[in-house]
């Protein structure tokens, strides 16, 4: 009770030029997965990877930290995401290794999104599209080992600057 009684006083304390930090209940990103069970490649097959409940928390914080990067303030976007692909295929392997994920240059992480960007509760814009970069090995410039889903992110980072930053329309 103490803590909290001095943690009022010093936020009253502070003067009126300095704004508060928004509260992690305020997201302006909000993350539902439709129907993950069914997802083409999120889940774990052949030991080589995350279990599915794993693979879902990573990308919705993903989605939250890239999305509360890039929009303004009083924008919010609900994204559902409707299919996941990662890059790279899983192959069984054997030996102590129980799989393997193979990334090649024609498998792509590819997301299908059907997404909502309001201003101030006012719809401006609005779509379901697949995001994908067939060229995302190129990237071997910005490689960052260890990183995990650095591709995915790499690929998503692009996405939201383009659609959501440079407001390009979707493709079609």
């Amino acid at each position: 009770m103490r803590a909290a009684a001095l943690a009022l006083l010093a936020v009253l304390a502070l003067p009126p030029s300095l704004p508060l930090a928004a509260s992690p209940a305020a997201a302006q990103v909000r993350v539902t997965f439709v129907a993950p069970e069914r997802y083409t490649d999120a889940q774990n097959r052949f030991g080589s990877g995350l279990p599915l409940r794993v693979v879902l928390a990573e990308m919705r914080r993903l989605f939250e930290t890239l999305g509360n990067a890039v929009l303004a303030p009083g924008q919010t976007l609900d994204i559902a995401v409707l299919d996941i692909d990662l890059a790279g295929l899983d192959q069984p392997s054997f030996g102590p290794a129980q799989g393997v994920r193979v990334v090649t240059d024609i498998t792509p992480p590819r997301f299908r999104l059907r997404y909502a960007l309001k201003e101030r509760g006012r719809t401006v814009l609005a779509s379901e599209e697949t995001v994908s970069d067939i060229n995302f090995l190129l990237r071997a410039n910005r490689l960052s080992s260890g990183q995990t889903f650095f591709y995915e992110r790499e690929v998503l980072r692009d996405w939201f600057q383009a659609r959501f930053v440079q407001r390009r329309p979707p493709p079609g």
